[in-house]
């Protein structure tokens, strides 16, 4: 009988300090978070130095709490798993430094790691993934459509060139004064308003990429423009109107590649996969079509170290081994990593 793998995955790409263990690619054993939301949270956005300070603090504790968990000692472990990059190159160093110093202590392979690669593999604990696959990833700093043509292949067919669709929804609503993060806000105040408001589309013709950019600022002028009317935009009709531009050209790009590239499966990954509006429509939009949907539960969406454990299984079965010169590498290329 094979022996189960088990990977402990570690992720400190940005805020959150997260180690899980992880059997056989696609069982959760453990998964321990520990986020600094309420740290940023006064300074509307991330602080990088605060993120590695509170890294520092964290890691080991979460290690140790990931193991126990799991009821396993490193002796248990076949591979521990890092993110690499990309992300925030303080915060990355803490994870990175870690996972070098329990590899080098216990003679534990150690396998670098993608952070949009463990986000598209998040899926991958919910259901096996059917390849050839297509993955909508949508982030704080990311939005991209990626084909995955077979286990552990990432091909980028489109990405943003500006604002990333998360980083619009947090400058949106920190214009309507609302606290950090700001998308899960937007979200709930688009539920109850009405998209009655006439905002552009980025379709960038012939072209996958995506552009938020040129949305936020048409926001951001029709408040200032009101404002100086003294009339008063509804934040709510605000709200749905900018979240239906956003998801409209999301949903829509996502479907066309998804018949043109003839995919099995598409996969929602990201930080702004728990908006409701863009699962919601997401499914709709698929429910008549060929191919199967896949979209994590809201704990999978944000950042974690089960998704870091789930991509690693599938580089480390492909053979892929990081030496202990292994580094924070907050470029690091998703296509060749």
């Amino acid at each position: 009988m094979k022996k189960d793998q088990l990977i402990l995955g570690i992720e400190t790409s940005c805020d959150e300090t997260a180690a899980a263990v992880i059997k056989n690619g696609t069982e959760i054993l453990s998964n321990v978070v520990a986020s600094q939301i309420e740290s940023h949270k006064r300074f509307g956005g991330v602080v990088p130095e605060i993120a590695s300070r509170h890294h520092v603090e964290q890691i080991t504790i979460v290690l140790e709490e990931a193991l126990l968990q799991a009821g396993v000692t490193y002796e248990d472990l076949d591979a521990i798993a890092v993110t690499e990059g990309p992300g925030l190159v303080g915060a990355l160093l803490i994870g990175v430094n870690a996972a070098k110093a329990v590899a080098f202590a216990h003679g534990i392979p150690l396998v670098g790691t993608h952070h949009i690669a463990g986000h598209i593999y998040a899926n991958r604990l919910v259901q096996e993934i059917q390849y050839p696959a297509l993955s909508l990833v949508v982030s704080g700093g990311h939005t991209e459509l990626v084909l995955l043509e077979e286990p552990g292949s990432f091909k980028v067919i489109g990405e943003t060139r500006d604002d990333a669709a998360g980083e619009a929804y947090d400058k949106v609503a920190r214009t309507l004064g609302l606290p950090y993060p700001g998308g899960p806000h937007i979200d709930r105040l688009a539920q109850e308003g009405s998209p009655s408001l006439k905002l552009p589309r980025a379709w960038l013709d012939g072209s996958y990429d995506f552009s938020f950019s040129g949305l936020k600022s048409a926001v951001i002028n029709s408040l200032h423009n009101a404002e100086q009317r003294g009339e008063k935009i509804d934040p709510k009709d605000l709200a749905a109107s900018f979240q239906a531009s956003v998801i409209e050209v999301l949903v829509t790009k996502a479907v066309k590649a998804a018949k043109e590239y003839d995919v099995k499966q598409v996969l929602l990954a990201g930080g702004v996969a728990a908006n409701k509006g863009l699962r919601e429509a997401l499914t709709e939009a698929f429910m008549d079509l060929p191919m199967d949907i896949s979209i994590p539960p809201l704990y999978l969406c944000t950042d974690n170290a089960a998704m870091i454990g789930a991509a690693a299984s599938v580089m480390f079965e492909k053979g892929k081994r990081s030496g202990l010169d292994l580094n924070g590498n907050p470029g690091l290329d998703l296509e060749v990593f």
